[in-house]
């Protein structure tokens, strides 16, 4: 339930704060008082696009505060699913707006999302204004209502998940189908690069010992020269390094018998004669394993162009990546020739899928037909009262071609005022008066069936008036007293007269401007509310005591 709201610098408001009542409350005052302005910072408190022209000259930014009380309202999850504190007694949502154009939200002074202040305000408050008559237009809108009176949520939600996994079969088959159309035009063309690339047989690590072979190759005979002259060197004459060695060595054989430090020496320099016969041995040796062959480099060169080129053409550096390339291509066509497969499951998968969406949506065409004759029924009985005798509502159901997000029905309300009228959509027929009054019978309906804490009806009786509107107050009223809080801004008496509270909105002219106010009356300044709402500007004895009887007559018991 609301139970204050607190505005500051908001368009025409400096501050305003005032208390509300459970039950049924009506808000009055003359046109351009600041009705409409109050609304639009409830707006604000309901996720709304914010304007920095509607903050109050001259101040740097808007505030809008609201206090709710949620004890039985069922919102624990919405509060812990955001990690805000919850509190069932006082829930304060509160908006403001800078001149620069930043907006914030708090929820129990916790920063929130507009998204969350959205969803919240939908829970607590429901604004009716005069252009959501024009919603009765609209297809969507009566299928909604249909949905809520029908409570469908489970069998709408089973339907709605079978719909979201159709569609995205659907959308995979159609982007599968455009993928296979594409890969066969590239067929041809990956299955000659993969011939060429397995027809080249590539192995790991080729290059570099091919390019290591090309480059022995390629100098051969001055490898075989330097090889044979260090030899030679070695171990060729007596003055090679090996038979100079062994010459030291016996020198210092010699020596260390009549000089110990020799010894030593003669031993470091044995271990290295060891080594240098080993060295001398092994260079001999390959000479064996050098030899000019240039068939040989001439495949080695040729092989390495190859590679070469197929890195060139392929814009990559290594053998590795060919070969990676190689599989890839191969994966590539093999998707190709599963492609047929593939879409045959997915087209399997979607006739599943659509016959569990037509299942389902049978389901729920038969819960919203239930539901339907029973609006039917609801509607003439709310609507008879309202001065429609003769009134005839009806809840057509006709099936789509194809199912879509809501399912198989195309809902329209068809209306006649008139007996014997032909029933035709309720929005291309009905008068002003009589969409305010369906609407409210719609709104009562709803109310029942989703518990809405909060409901401000804003100019809900326009284009009625007399008796017609006394009993649409009778309706709200009615809607007061089932645990919830209504509240109408109105412009007649005999729904002024039905409040348990009266507030008023008018404006002050003072030094600095013009400021809207909004308060509760008293019981004596009602009557004279009323009295001018029966008789104008000039309030006679007469409307007084008009205003007494209707507040007298009418005045709720408590």
């Amino acid at each position: 339930m609301l139970q204050a709201i607190y505005i500051q610098n908001y368009a025409l408001i400096d501050k305003l704060d005032i208390d509300f009542t459970p039950g049924f409350s009506v808000i009055t005052g003359e046109t351009g008082a600041g009705k409409s302005i109050i609304l639009g910072a409830i707006g604000l408190l309901l996720g709304q696009r914010a304007d920095v022209k509607a903050i109050k000259n001259g101040a740097t930014k808007c505030i809008v505060e609201a206090r709710f009380r949620i004890a039985t309202y069922g919102l624990e999850d919405f509060f812990a699913e955001n990690d805000i504190e919850y509190d069932e007694e006082e829930c304060i949502i509160r908006r403001e707006v800078s001149a620069n154009g930043k907006s914030r939200a708090f929820i129990n002074d916790t920063p929130a999302s507009l998204s969350q202040m959205k969803i919240l305000g939908e829970k607590l408050i429901d604004v009716h204004s005069q252009h959501q008559n024009l919603l009765l237009n609209k297809e969507g809108f009566q299928l909604n209502i249909l949905d809520i009176l029908a409570q469908d949520e489970k069998e709408l939600s089973d339907y709605q998940k079978s719909y979201r996994e159709y569609r995205q079969v659907c959308h995979d088959l159609e982007d599968f189908i455009v993928q296979a159309e594409k890969s066969r035009q590239d067929e041809d063309y990956l299955r000659f690069q993969l011939e060429q690339l397995e027809e080249a047989n590539l192995q790991a690590g080729e290059q570099v010992s091919l390019e290591q072979e090309a480059e022995t190759l390629s100098h051969a005979e001055d490898i075989l020269a330097g090889l044979y002259k260090a030899g030679q060197l070695m171990d060729g004459d007596e003055n090679g390094t090996l038979a100079l060695t062994k010459e030291c060595i016996q020198t210092l054989q010699n020596v260390s018998k009549v000089y110990p430090p020799a010894q030593e020496w003669l031993e470091r320099l044995d271990s290295c004669y060891i080594e240098l016969k080993d060295l001398a041995r092994e260079i001999s040796g390959s000479q064996e394993a050098v030899e000019f062959n240039p068939a040989r480099l001439d495949f080695v060169n040729e092989r390495l162009n190859l590679i070469y080129t197929l890195q060139q053409k392929h814009h990559v550096k290594s053998v590795e990546e060919l070969i990676a390339l190689t599989a890839d291509y191969r994966m590539r066509l093999d998707a190709i020739t599963s492609f047929d497969e593939r879409i045959a499951a997915l087209r399997n998968r979607q006739q599943e899928l659509y016959q569990t969406v037509l299942q389902k949506a049978e389901v729920l065409t038969e819960v919203r037909t239930r539901s339907a004759r029973y609006i039917e029924s609801q509607m003439e009985s709310l609507l008879v009262p309202l001065g429609m005798p003769n009134v005839r509502f009806a809840v057509e159901l006709s099936p789509r071609k194809e199912p879509d997000a809501k399912g198989m029905d195309s809902v329209t309300f068809l209306f006649s005022a008139n007996k014997n009228g032909t029933l035709q959509n309720v929005a291309s027929i009905a008068s002003g008066g009589e969409i305010a009054r369906v609407m409210l019978s719609l709104k009562a309906m709803i109310a029942g069936a989703v518990k809405l804490p909060t409901i401000i009806f804003d100019e809900i009786d326009t284009g009625v008036s007399g008796s017609i509107a006394e009993k649409m107050a009778l309706i709200m009223q009615d809607m007061g007293r089932q645990n919830r809080q209504v509240i109408s801004i109105t412009h007649l008496p005999q729904i002024a007269a039905r409040g348990i509270a009266h507030y008023k909105v008018y404006k002050e002219d003072t030094e600095t401007g013009t400021n809207s106010h909004i308060r509760r009356l008293s019981d004596e300044e009602r009557v004279q509310e009323i009295a001018h709402m029966l008789s104008g500007a000039t309030l006679t004895e007469a409307a007084m005591n008009n205003a007494r009887a209707l507040l007298g007559y009418s005045q709720p018991q408590s």
